[in-house]
C-alpha cells in the first residue's frame, strides 16, 4: 500500500534523522557538523509527509559518535532511528532538553559570554509550553517559535 510518502533505499547500518521541519536540514546538517565526518550523508528535502505535509531527513550512513538527543532544542518533531542489519533497532522521539551547551548562543552584548568568548554557552530551560530557554550567565531569554 502507497500512502505517498517518499521511500528512500535503506542503510544496513546508520541513524535517519527524521521528522525534520521542511527546509531544516541543513541547520542539523550545519550544527552537527556533518562535512567532517567520513561517512555517507544523505539530505531528503520536502519529503512528503501524511503527518507534517513535508518534512527534510537525514540519512547518515555507518556508526556515528555525535549526541543527536540534544537536537530537540532545534525542533522537537524529530525522530532518531538507529539502523543495524537494514533493520531499525531503535526509535527515539525527541524532546525539550532540561540544559543546552553550545547549542544556542547568547545574543545579549553585555552577557559574560560576548567578553570572555572561551565560555561555553549555557541554557537553561525554563518554560516547557512556551518552548523558552535562558542563559545561566544572564537571564536572556532565547525562544524557538512552533513550525506548522
Amino acid at each position: 500500500m502507497d500512502n505517498g510518502e517518499l521511500r528512500i533505499g535503506g542503510l544496513q547500518e546508520g541513524v535517519v534523522i527524521d521528522h525534520i521541519h521542511a527546509g531544516g536540514a541543513m541547520e542539523i546538517y550545519n550544527y552537527l557538523n556533518l562535512e567532517k565526518i567520513d561517512a555517507s550523508v544523505a539530505i531528503i528535502k520536502n519529503a512528503r509527509s501524511s503527518k507534517m505535509g513535508k518534512k527534510d531527513i537525514i540519512k547518515i550512513e555507518g556508526p556515528i559518535t555525535i549526541d543527536l538527543e540534544v537536537l530537540g532544542v532545534l525542533d522537537d518533531n524529530i525522530t532518531i532511528d538507529v539502523i543495524r542489519d537494514n533493520r531499525i533497532v531503535e526509535k527515539r522521539v525527541l524532546t525539550l532538553p532540561e540544559t543546552v551547551t553550545n547549542i544556542i548562543k547568547c545574543k545579549n552584548p553585555r552577557c559574560i559570554t560576548s567578553v570572555e568568548q572561551e565560555l561555553p554557552h549555557r541554557f537553561k530551560l525554563t518554560d516547557r509550553d512556551n518552548r523558552v530557554y535562558r542563559c545561566m550567565y544572564c537571564e536572556q531569554r532565547w525562544h524557538r517559535n512552533r513550525r506548522k
